[in-house]
């Protein structure tokens, strides 16, 4: 199957001249309804857009002079405010100072106490301790003297006397 192309006698890059006449005529009518119509609507809008930013200049102008103004008296208040505190923060610098010295003093006696408590309940429970390793160690030595030596030693006031020799002895003899 063969295809054949004919070849065409006009020239595609040049127009119609009908379609020219047609693309003339819409574009004139366009350019008349566009003149008439829409182009006094945006002049109006331009006017008014340009009265609105005349006016809103002026009123731009007057906000700026009394923005000045309140800011000289913001900055006159800051300076009188900046003294006030510094006045406030020397005052409670020194009152700080005051309160920390006296607190110091109470921590310090509270120490005092604490460790005067402690060195009461320490010697004390020593105390304790003492008798109660007495009793213990009196007890066992008086078993095993009983054992070694073989009599019983039952009497309490002499089963105290052993006691208190012998610790005393064992305490000469770490010295």
């Amino acid at each position: 199957m063969r295809i054949h192309l004919e070849a065409t006698t006009t020239n595609p890059l040049i127009p119609n001249v009908a379609e020219i006449v047609v693309g003339l005529i819409a574009f004139s009518l366009l350019y008349i309804v566009l003149r008439s119509r829409v182009v006094p609507m945006f002049e109006k809008a331009f006017a008014a857009r340009t009265a609105a930013i005349e006016g809103g200049i002026a009123k731009a102008e007057s906000a700026q002079r009394e923005a000045q103004a309140a800011l000289q008296a913001y900055n006159e208040q800051l300076s009188d405010a900046r003294g006030e505190a510094q006045a406030i923060r020397e005052e409670a610098r020194v009152q700080g100072a005051a309160i920390l010295d006296d607190l110091r003093g109470k921590a310090q006696e509270e120490a005092a106490r604490i460790t005067a408590a402690a060195h009461a309940s320490i010697e004390a429970e020593r105390q304790l301790a003492i008798s109660s390793l007495r009793h213990e160690v009196g007890t066992l030595a008086t078993e095993l003297a009983s054992k070694i030596v073989g009599e019983a030693l039952e009497d309490q006031v002499r089963q105290s006397g052993i006691v208190d020799r012998f610790l005393s002895d064992l305490e000469q003899s770490k010295k």
